[in-house]
Order: structure tokens, then sequence, then C-alpha cells
């Protein structure tokens, strides 16, 4: 848990990971073993003494209640083997501000705590309740999904297609790199609209190169006579 809290004029705000706790702290599971032999406690203290509970309804409800009791110990050992499992992966935990706002907290799953019943997982040092687990994210999605949102926005940094100068040509090239360097799985990370914009400022760099004597890639094209002139000159230096 942290050592400080955010304040917030003059008040401790609750992070998302203590209201995570607190509100699972608070919701009740509905009948577990502890309320149900309360319930076969008080119906023993209450009984009509003219008309007792046999033993053998004692021992239907005793079977009831130990039924429950390995349900619930049944329960809570697959939660645990699913929150293991989580060990190491990427997830998104759906969290509920103490205003009722929603937020989602993305991470690694460090470690697992297991307590009173429950499952909490380990985010940066951070408790989550288990329940609050919203996506478990493949590494590879999230790597591509990462690069597309990249690509996306240096390209919306760019300037207007026909604004476009030699001054951009740095960070287009850069886009061309990127976007060259893509799996066909990670382009389709990219929408439509985005790829469509994306060649049009190749085409129009390659425009402005073309214009300032450059090759399509931006390199110095050399002149044919000079290549003819290097050409003559080494054949010259040449020994019959």
């Amino acid at each position: 848990m942290p050592l400080m809290q955010p304040v917030e004029n003059g008040k401790i705000v609750e992070t998302e990971s203590q209201n995570s706790l607190k509100n699972k702290a608070n919701t009740k599971n509905g009948m577990d073993k502890e309320a149900f032999l309360q319930l076969l406690v008080a119906q023993m203290r209450y009984q009509d003494p003219l008309e007792p509970t046999s033993n053998t309804e004692y021992i239907s409800q005793y079977a009831q209640f130990s039924q429950v009791e390995q349900m619930q110990n049944m329960a809570g050992t697959m939660e645990l083997q699913r929150a293991a499992s989580l060990v190491g992966q990427e997830v998104y935990i759906k969290t509920t501000t103490s205003t009722g706002d929603t937020k989602y907290v993305f991470g690694r799953v460090d470690y697992v705590v297991y307590e009173n019943g429950k499952a909490y997982l380990s985010i940066e040092e951070q408790l989550y309740s288990l329940d609050d687990l919203d996506t478990v994210v493949d590494k590879t999605y999230q790597a591509a999904y990462d690069k597309a949102y990249s690509f996306t926005v240096k390209l919306n940094k760019l300037p207007v297609v026909s604004g476009v100068d030699l001054t951009d040509a740095k960070a287009i090239e850069e886009l061309r790199e990127i976007y060259e360097g893509m799996s066909d799985y990670e382009k389709g990370f990219l929408a439509k609209d985005t790829v469509d914009r994306y060649n049009k400022y190749v085409e129009r760099i390659k425009k402005v190169y073309a214009a300032a004597g450059l090759d399509e890639h931006g390199n110095k094209i050399e002149d044919a006579g000079d290549a003819d002139n290097e050409n003559g000159s080494t054949e010259g230096a040449e020994e019959p």
C-alpha cells in the first residue's frame, strides 16, 4: 500500500486501488456459510418446545451446511487458480471512483494476494479485486495497438498535405520507416482513413523531392554526365 496519499482541496483522495478494495469489502456475496450457521442456531434457539425439530431435520440441515461450505471452498480454490494464472499478464482493471466515475487501470499483474476468501491482483504495488478484472490483453496485441496508436499520433502532427515541404521530410520518412516495418497484423490496427492519409503524404513528399532534384527517398540524384566521367576516368586509369 502507498505510504503517501494524494490530497486535493485539503482532503485525502482515495485511489482507484482503495476504491476497488473498499467496494468489494462492502459487497455481500449472498448466503455464505456463516450466515447459514447463524440461521441454524437461531432456529434451534427459537423453536417451539412443544414441537421441536426432529434430529432427522437437523441432520438434513447440517448436510446442507456442509454442501454450502464445500461449494464455497471449491469456488475459492477456483478463484485463486484463476488469479494465479494472471501473474505476468497485462490486464485492464475497471474501477469506480468515490464520485461514481468509471476508470480503467492498465498494467502487469506482479503477484496475487488471497485474503478472506477473495483474490486480489497486485499492479505496480497496488491491490485490485479480481472481480474488477475487465480485460486480459495479449502482449502481441498490445504491442501492435501501441505501434498503430503512435503512428497515428505522429501522422496527425503533420501539416495539411498541400502545405508539406522539405522541412517535413524527416517526419514523413520516419513514418515511412515505421509503416514499411510493420507486419500485416500490425497494419490491420490502422484505420483505412489513416492509411489513405499516409499515402497522400508519401506521394506529396515525392513530388517535393522531384522538384528539388532529389530521388523519391530524398537522396541527391547524380548527374549522368558526372557518372560517365567517373567511369571514363576509372577506365583510363586502368592498364591495358
